[in-house]
């Protein structure tokens, strides 16, 4: 029995550290996460990586190439359309289904955006990354509901993935003033007008991605080489590994 639960418990630990790297915009679409590697940080089995893959593989955040191992996925335009048409949904729904602010989640959702502020004065673009995503998780976990809680943490995690392929400019101060929209009609009791407020924001963000580019495969290496951007003429062969650049949900 202990050492089935040890199992489980490694299992979440490696699943959970995968997303977070997501969700902190550490770890990019079509990143290769080998067994072997992930066996010896984690001291554990292939069998036991290969059990916890496969469950990130049901949650939509990795998939397997045969011969060749487990890689992050590089979500198509099309799933990008779908992964925020279920935000929309989820996330209105849940603010719908809402009927009062405690202090407690007040102070938590202040503070949060206290945390915004600060990552933009910084110019931290990493941790505002990660705290952009971040706030509609907060939200969510002010339910209680745990399983809204996990829902909401994979398609934010997909969101990022999206938006590191597909969003060329970055908006923090759009979308944290969209942030500010929400929390204010929370605080009011008007969690209808809230749930409006994310359908406009989930909107903003959407209509910035640009779901016809396609990402520069030489990216990094034009990056550490010191060269300029790619052009819109440049061209590359349809065989070209994706090498997306980090960018803001």
């Amino acid at each position: 029995m202990q050492e089935s639960q040890a199992s489980e418990t490694t299992q979440k630990s490696i699943e959970v550290t995968i997303v977070s790297g997501i969700l902190s915009a550490k770890i990019r679409p079509g990143t290769r996460l080998g067994e072997n590697q992930l066996a010896a940080l984690f001291g554990v089995s292939r069998t036991r990586v290969r059990e916890a893959m496969m469950r990130l593989e049901t949650r939509g955040i990795v998939h397997v190439s045969p011969r060749r191992g487990w890689f992050v996925v590089e979500p198509s335009a099309e799933d990008a359309i779908a992964v925020y048409e279920a935000r929309r949904v989820v996330e209105a729904g849940l603010l719908r289904s809402m009927a009062l602010l405690t202090e407690e989640g007040r102070k938590a959702l202040d503070a949060h955006l206290n945390e915004e502020r600060n990552a933009m004065a910084a110019g931290d673009r990493q941790r505002l990354t990660y705290l952009m995503g971040d706030f509609h998780i907060r939200i969510a976990e002010l339910s209680g509901n745990t399983i809204i809680v996990d829902i909401l943490r994979d398609l934010t995690a997909r969101t990022i993935l999206i938006s590191m392929l597909y969003q060329s400019e970055f908006h923090a101060a759009q979308s944290h003033e969209g942030h500010c929209r929400i929390f204010e009609a929370m605080q009011t009791g008007d969690f209808v007008r809230a749930a409006e407020l994310s359908v406009e924001h989930l909107d903003e963000v959407e209509m910035g991605l640009d779901l016809t580019a396609r990402p520069d495969p030489l990216s990094d290496l034009r990056k550490s080489l010191s060269l300029p951007p790619r052009t819109a003429s440049s061209t590359f062969q349809p065989s070209d590994p994706k090498i997306p650049t980090t960018k803001e949900q």
